[in-house]
């Protein structure tokens, strides 16, 4: 199991599949399709990124305002669903139906399923209105009825989720079919309101177009990089690192607790690196193994809270060894790919020169010292094949 500090200084625990990547997230272009009724709240509410608000006392024309996805009682046969676009398509590990604030109006139970569309599949969904107060009309249901999606295979059986109250709000549902999806279809049975929906795994790229020699992000969330483990997420998770683009705010970075051992005063060396006694850590498999050639550090945002320094240690481990060993605390695994960078407030870091050629890695170490907070990491290498080694 995996563990997040949280801000009364507990820990939660949560499955391991949930430390990967979001695959409908909207920041990765994840989007709705469809969905059979937006009564409340639209589904859109599902992909966002944002941990969901309450607004006490905020009423729209059709009911409470709510910060999810919430349909109407229903009073017909049959029960709510909507059709989910992954922004990138990969291999889905688990879910977590979270329904906060969602108490005495949460979804009872939940299932998902999932399909690989090509774009004349998808084109045969008509373009979605998404507006509370709405419902899918006849003709939609009917077009849609076009792709069966009531017998695509489920990665999730019907669960029971559970209420929006704090303790209880998470309902975290391991895959039984791990297999490359394009398309998911949540259901809800048979109505109600769920606030957020994260689909955990990692992208698989085609990696035969990839031509030999090309320079890529080998860590990108698109390129199937995922974070595995990681010392401290106080503020901000570091799967944040391999986001695309540029983060939005400091919510959109990795970001630690301060470190309770750093020493009364601080002294530095001749290049101006503190020197202090802890450092944080977050372990990213990178999305295939290759030669790193260029790194950058991002501390966009982070002016008064980014760390003094950072390095970027790698390995090289067969596939499917990394779930046998705890990597971040294992010394011996690494080697130096950046040695420590004194870094600066609100900036780009870029390194070519003073990145070391250790041969190629499949795995990296993100250590900053002591504590603080950074944006993204960029990667940048060529793919390299474990079978030309052997």
């Amino acid at each position: 199991m995996a563990h997040r500090q949280d801000a009364s200084g507990t820990r939660e625990k949560k499955p391991k599949f949930a430390e990967l990547n979001n695959l409908i997230s909207e920041k990765l272009g994840g989007r709705i399709l469809f969905a059979t009724d937006d009564w409340f709240a639209v589904a859109e509410n599902l992909l966002k990124e944002s941990d969901p608000e309450w607004r006490e006392g905020e009423f729209t024309e059709c009911g409470k305002w709510m910060d999810g996805w919430e349909t109407r009682r229903k009073r017909i046969p049959g029960h709510d669903w909507c059709i989910i676009k992954l922004g990138v398509p990969g291999i889905i590990a688990g879910i977590d139906a979270d329904t906060s604030f969602f108490t005495g109006n949460f979804v009872p139970r939940v299932s998902l399923q999932g399909a690989v569309l090509s774009p004349q599949d998808e084109a045969k969904i008509p373009p979605r209105k998404s507006e509370i107060g709405t419902q899918a009309c006849e003709g939609v249901l009917e077009q849609v009825s076009q792709l069966n999606s009531q017998n695509w295979p489920f990665l999730v059986p019907l669960t029971e989720a559970r209420p929006g109250y704090e303790n209880t709000c998470h309902t975290y549902i391991e895959a039984v079919v791990k297999e490359r999806w394009t398309h998911v279809r949540l259901n809800i049975y048979p109505d109600g309101g769920i606030a957020r929906l994260r689909v955990f795994g990692s992208a698989t790229p085609d990696w035969s177009k990839v031509p030999k020699g090309k320079l890529i992000d080998l860590a990108a969330v698109e390129n199937g990089g995922v974070c595995l483990e990681y010392s401290d997420a106080h503020y901000g998770h570091p799967r944040n690192l391999i986001s695309p683009g540029r983060g939005v705010t400091m919510a959109d970075g990795w970001e630690t607790a301060r470190r309770l051992d750093r020493p009364a005063v601080l002294e530095a060396d001749a290049r101006g690196v503190l020197q202090v006694p802890g450092f944080e850590w977050a372990v990213l498999r990178l999305g295939h193994p290759g030669v790193v050639c260029q790194v950058e550090v991002d501390t966009h945002h982070f002016k008064g809270n980014f760390p003094d320094s950072c390095r970027i240690d790698g390995c090289l481990l067969q596939e499917g060894e990394d779930s046998t060993v705890s990597l971040g605390n294992d010394e011996g695994l690494w080697r130096s790919i950046l040695p420590p960078q004194k870094l600066k407030a609100h900036a780009r870091h870029f390194y070519s020169s003073e990145v070391e050629n250790v041969g190629p890695i499949s795995h990296v170490r993100v250590v900053m010292a002591p504590d603080g907070g950074i944006s993204r990491v960029r990667l940048i290498g060529t793919l390299f094949s474990l079978a030309a080694k052997l």
